[in-house]
């Protein structure tokens, strides 16, 4: 276990101590801990706790609401530092839940993490940081952030494990030169070990996995309940258009998905090998399904590209890409559009099954640094 201040403070950049800070405190046992080291490191600490939506359980998965807001408040006492509630529910809702219901209606496979993260936690959070007159805020994130004279750059956590350098691709250099997170030079056990150190009674409690507006894990029941529209029925075909059966609504559907398809017996098979979403038609509001090979692609289109360098790459270089947040890496070629700079292609040099609308593709070098990423519009077995 390391307490070695002093380098935490250079490796990332931190203000004189003694500086007041804002740490964003989620209730959970990263946050936690990043106020503690601040706080005995000598900082004007103030933890911020944002209320999201209105939770009805006080589940210990999520984040953000319930048993969690009591969590973060208790530790700051203990810490002997100032805490603060923000009732964001309607930013929260309006930036992440709306979209979230959207893009399962559109037949896309979103991640409210990475849209909390461009809204709600690093617009109106900084926001509110700087009216307090913080030098910085500090996230318990694990991701490294290293500055210069390119810009500030991103690299991937020293816990592979815990690594959320997927999930912060779409920061901002604005963003960025206000953000910090400690946390990146660290494992989990070493964070558990802290923990404990400081007698924090957040010590083992588990990690957050749910998403945090939806507790139970069940994102079709939210979706329906939340719709004002009926569900819309409609086919689900093979790729060859045999009709197998019908759905009562294409967001109970996503790009890969094997169980809970409803066709074909209990299982669905296709000479004995089970059915797959293939493509999700919103045109004609159907689902296409079909054997596991043919999720089979190799190249990703993206939209909106963000880059962390203030050059923006060459038009063509190779990387390593995650196309969700639990992938390993993938060598790939990546293409950008010389006229926007804002869409591209990348061509994976290995096949990946179920590219999903929605999701991110997100580029690394050979060091662990994050190039950038885009969101995901398509994936192609071939152009």
């Amino acid at each position: 276990m390391r307490l070695d201040f002093k380098e935490i403070k250079k490796l990332n950049n931190l203000p004189q101590f003694g500086s007041r800070v804002v740490v964003a405190m989620s209730g959970g046992v990263d946050s936690s801990v990043t106020a503690a080291l601040l706080h005995h490191a000598g900082y004007e600490v103030l933890g911020v706790t944002m209320k999201l939506y209105e939770g009805k359980k006080s589940g210990t998965k999520t984040c953000c609401a319930g048993v969690d807001i009591a969590d973060a408040r208790a530790t700051c006492k203990k810490l002997g530092i100032k805490h603060y509630i923000l009732n964001f529910e309607n930013n929260f809702k309006e930036s992440v839940i709306n979209d979230f219901i959207e893009s399962y209606i559109n037949g896309q496979t979103p991640i409210p993490c990475i849209k909390c993260n461009q809204t709600v936690k690093f617009t109106d959070l900084i926001d509110f940081s700087k009216k307090l007159n913080s030098k910085i805020l500090v996230t318990g994130h694990y991701v490294k952030r290293v500055e210069s004279q390119d810009g500030i750059h991103l690299y991937q956590a020293n816990d592979d494990l815990k690594d959320q350098s997927y999930f912060l691709f779409a920061t901002t250099q604005k963003q960025l030169q206000f953000l910090r997170f400690p946390l990146g030079h660290f494992t989990k056990k070493e964070i558990r070990e802290i923990a404990e150190f400081y007698n924090l009674e957040v010590a083992s409690k588990p990690d957050s996995q749910d998403i945090c507006f939806i507790p139970d894990g069940n994102y079709r029941d939210f979706i329906k309940k939340n719709i004002n529209n009926s569900s819309k029925t409609g086919n689900i075909e093979t790729e060859d258009g045999k009709v197998l059966g019908t759905h009562n609504g294409i967001y109970d559907f996503t790009i890969g998905q094997r169980k809970g398809i409803g066709v074909g017996g209990i299982s669905g098979t296709i000479n004995h090998k089970p059915y797959y979403v293939l493509d999700i038609d919103t045109n004609n509001n159907k689902v296409i399904v079909g054997p596991k090979e043919n999720l089979k692609k190799y190249y990703v289109y993206l939209r909106d590209l963000n880059f962390f360098s203030k050059n923006v790459p060459s038009q063509k270089f190779n990387a390593f890409v995650k196309v969700r947040s639990r992938k390993n890496l993938i060598s790939a070629r990546v293409k950008v559009s010389s006229v926007s700079k804002k869409t591209g292609i990348v061509q994976l040099l290995e096949p990946e099954f179920g590219i999903a609308p929605g999701q991110a593709c997100v580029f690394y070098n050979n060091m662990k640094k994050v190039i950038g990423g885009g969101w995901i519009t398509a994936g192609e077995k071939k152009i």
